[in-house]
């Protein structure tokens, strides 16, 4: 084996082999001195610093403080002189880059999703909308949201997550770079929006039936959690750019600058999955002539593939029920919040445009950090040998109570100051989070074939909220001026009722569905 003496001003890399079935996300820590293990060495050196290193006949045993027992090395010779050592990025699993392209995906969604919370302030002041007409504008995202769950799940049954997730993101993108066009005109407006709650719709099940079949369960807390952990990262990115966009640019800029990421995600997309294609061996002629007849043959079978979905099966389950209903205590928490938490700072603490984004940015980075500890949390109970059903149950306990409770706090008068109040929130709403390792990790337990239908179903009722509730808050508000009982009351209620729903019928047991006559 070849030896190398690097000098102290090459630059190298040096990283850790670990068994290729392990855990993407397991964090791994590289000791002081530890055990043999094969490390690769990347160095960069000269043809002529690599001939004076083969006369040298030992090395030490000590390389800058780590003790290397084994170097191995893949030297590759290129015309400038330059010779590389290293680490090659396709030995990386294809299901660990499919799940981190398809949680930028979700970044890039939330960005699209909370881009109108902030610009409907000005928007507001420049068309004379009041807080019901606010609240219609931002509900008519949640229309199209609802439409496309099922969908959504069906067809990333039939034509697999990966293609539904590529059509949705250019779908919402291109209808959120057609906001400014049609913002004067109230049906356009809503009709755009529609169009982004349908593009957005089919992401979670899409996500949903990449994530069934292709993680494990002992990584699927934390792979749930690191795709749809997005959504949070998504909301802070939203937050932080949306007000120096409109104070420099406008509010229309919010909807171009993020209409124009989306897209450039689509076009990149499928740049790589064509590169990834070329770089396969090609096909046969008969093999082509197979596939086509294939996807020709699935498209003749769409219509019937929905009577072998057992609908019946599902909606005779109480652990679907539970599942349903816990989404929409849920959502009717996380959406109205999210859309009117920053008007609510912005009236509520007297705080200006920048000022209410920077603090709505708060519970959302918060969720970052409780989504890592929850998923290794769950993961760690399961691998143990707890019981799935009961990790599940003290993971969506804790996304309830822990909101509701705090909700309560900031919505009685005790006097608190307003950075008190902003506190309570973001602890509340940052537990939350706790539901990524709890209900959106039951479809694909109970069911991993019919884990996107299971989500089209439970999503599509969790998307009702987005339409009743964040248009109610507007209304009540203007009724009753009141914070409290406009925002806070509905979500307590729901949070807490849904924790009860949910441990007296949750169950993360597999179940095999069929059709029922």
């Amino acid at each position: 084996m070849a030896q190398l003496t690097p000098k102290a001003e090459n630059f190298f890399f040096l990283s850790r082999n670990t068994n290729s079935h392990a855990s993407f996300f397991n964090h791994q820590t590289l000791h002081l001195f530890p055990p043999k293990r094969t490390l690769n060495l990347r160095v960069f050196c000269s043809v002529k610093e690599k001939e004076n290193v083969k006369e040298t006949q030992k090395v030490p045993d000590v390389l800058t403080g780590l003790q290397v027992d084994e170097v191995k090395q893949e030297i590759s010779t290129s015309d400038s002189g330059i010779e590389e050592v290293g680490f090659d990025w396709n030995n990386i699993p294809p299901r660990y880059k499919l799940i981190a392209t398809t949680s930028l995906a979700f970044v890039i969604c939330n960005m699209d999703k909370v881009n109108l919370s902030i610009a409907i302030i000005p928007m507001s002041h420049q068309y004379g909308w009041n807080a019901s007409v606010a609240g219609l504008v931002q509900s008519s995202f949640f229309w199209g949201y609802a439409l496309s769950q099922l969908p959504g799940g069906w067809l990333a049954k039939i034509f697999g997550g990966r293609k539904v997730l590529q059509i949705g993101v250019l779908t919402w993108s291109l209808a959120t770079a057609l906001v400014p066009a049609v913002a004067g005109f109230m049906p356009g407006l809503i009709f755009s929006r529609i169009l982004v709650g349908i593009g957005e719709g089919v992401s979670p099940s899409a996500a949903t039936d990449l994530i069934a079949r292709t993680i494990p369960l002992e990584e699927r807390s934390r792979a749930v959690a690191f795709v749809f952990g997005g959504l949070s990262v998504g909301s802070v990115a939203g937050l932080l750019l949306a007000p120096p966009l409109i104070q420099n640019f406008g509010w229309g800029s919010v909807f171009y600058f993020f209409g124009f990421l989306g897209i450039a995600w689509f076009l990149t997309f499928r740049f790589l999955e064509e590169e990834q294609t070329s770089n396969a061996a090609r096909p046969s002629r008969q093999q082509s002539i197979s596939s086509e007849k294939n996807g020709f043959s699935s498209i003749e079978e769409l219509g019937s593939s929905l009577k072998d979905v057992p609908w019946n099966a599902f909606f005779q389950s109480r652990a679907v029920w539970a599942m349903i209903y816990a989404h929409f205590c849920g959502s009717w928490g996380h959406y109205t919040c999210l859309s009117w938490l920053p008007s609510y700072f912005s009236e509520e603490l007297n705080l200006n445009l920048t000022e209410a984004a920077w603090v709505s940015i708060l519970p959302p980075l918060a969720s970052i950090f409780v989504t890592s500890i929850a998923s290794q949390l769950a993961d760690n109970l399961i691998a143990n040998g707890v019981e799935t059903t009961t990790v599940r149950k003290i993971c969506q306990t804790v996304s309830f109570l822990s909101p509701a409770v705090c909700m309560v706090f900031s919505s009685v008068d005790l006097g608190l100051p307003p950075w008190e109040v902003v506190g309570i929130l973001t602890c509340g709403l940052a537990l939350s989070s706790f539901a990524l390792s709890g209900l959106y990790c039951t479809h694909q337990d109970i069911s991993p074939e019919y884990a996107s239908i299971l989500l089209g179903i439970t999503n599509t009722v969790g998307a009702v909220p987005g339409i009743v509730g964040v248009a109610l808050t507007g209304y009540l508000l203007d009724t009753t001026h009141s914070w409290s009982l406009s925002l806070f009351a509905p979500s307590i209620f729901f949070y807490l009722t849904g924790t009860v729903v949910w441990l007296a019928f949750a169950s993360s047991k597999p179940q095999k569905f069929s059709n029922i006559d």
